[in-house]
């Protein structure tokens, strides 16, 4: 039996191959002209236009507050800081080329300085605030003066002298001599020098120290030697004088020659020689005034190379 023929495969089909356009590619855009409503952004509403442009107001007046602080507390203290460098070269030209006078034998009797406004005419150390405390003190207590240095109250008395001594000193910017007063403890010195002399002025009691002072350890202490409660010296009308107090600014009567005590006569030999230095309370405000007084203990005539030894107490 002849063999049955094999049946015949279907030819295979070949799958055809895609010819792409690629000259018509890049021409091919794909819109949707109609968007789906729900991408579109709502338009915004009066209340969020409000609150972007209240945000936008706070941060300006944020950046300019910043920038406002920081020429207060940093570049006016640059600046201040030239204008203190000028007086005191000023100054030491003219201690250096000046004749200078010897001080009076009477130590009851003191040498009126010249004094002069917006110059420097003595310096001031606070040994506790370390070496590098020293300012020149200008006479007069303006805005002009005071950012060249502390300021002398005039028509107070000068240093040395019977009465009341009283310089006002920034607390911050502008050098901010007076940053830390309120740091000053009782029985700290305040050296003042003049051309011919050095004066030693040492902090009160504390107002919560005056009662108790007599048995206070800390007024058997050398450095306190010539320090003590006024009214228990002097009487009655120094009774409001103590190292420190708060005041507001209208109290004028804290720089009187017996303070707190306006138009009160007292001869001036029987006046204490008081040192007052104020300036603005809290920091960052002028609510209030800071006042430190202090009391002279010493004297030193000026030397070629002496040195008040109070000035190593820092």
């Amino acid at each position: 039996m002849p063999p049955r023929p094999r049946p015949v495969d279907p030819p295979t089909e070949v799958i055809p191959r895609v010819e792409d356009d690629y000259d018509d590619y890049d021409d091919d855009e794909y819109y949707d002209d109609e968007p789906a409503a729900k991408d579109a952004l709502p338009p915004d509403s009066m209340a969020r236009k409000t609150v972007r442009g209240v945000g936008e107001a706070l941060i300006t007046m944020g950046l300019v507050v910043l920038l406002f602080v920081v020429y207060e507390v940093y570049v006016t203290d640059l600046l201040s800081a030239e204008k203190q460098q000028d007086a005191t070269a000023a100054l030491d030209s003219e201690w250096n080329s000046d004749v200078v006078t010897p001080p009076p034998a009477d130590p009851n009797r003191q040498s009126k300085l010249n004094l002069i406004e917006g110059k420097a005419f003595a310096k001031m150390y606070i040994p506790v605030f370390g070496n590098d405390w020293k300012f020149s003190v200008v006479e007069g207590t303006t805005d002009k003066h005071l950012e060249i240095g502390p300021g002398h109250y005039k028509d107070t008395a000068q240093p040395g002298e019977a009465g009341n001594f009283s310089i006002a000193g920034h607390r911050v910017g502008k050098g901010a001599p007076f940053n830390d007063l309120d740091l000053l403890e009782s029985c700290n010195a305040v050296v003042v020098q003049t051309q011919t002399q050095w004066f030693v002025y040492r902090v009160l009691p504390m107002s919560s120290e005056v009662a108790g002072w007599a048995a206070n350890p800390k007024a058997k202490q050398a450095a306190c030697t010539g320090v003590a409660p006024l009214s228990t010296t002097l009487g009655d009308a120094y009774s409001k004088t103590v190292g420190q107090e708060i005041v507001v600014p209208t109290q004028g009567e804290v720089i009187a020659p017996i303070p707190h005590q306006v138009g009160t006569t007292v001869p001036a030999d029987k006046q204490a020689r008081l040192l007052t230095l104020t300036t603005c309370h809290p920091r960052f405000s002028d609510k209030q005034r800071l006042i430190v007084h202090a009391i002279e203990t010493k004297s030193y005539p000026v030397a070629d190379g002496f040195v008040p030894p109070e000035m190593t107490e820092g």
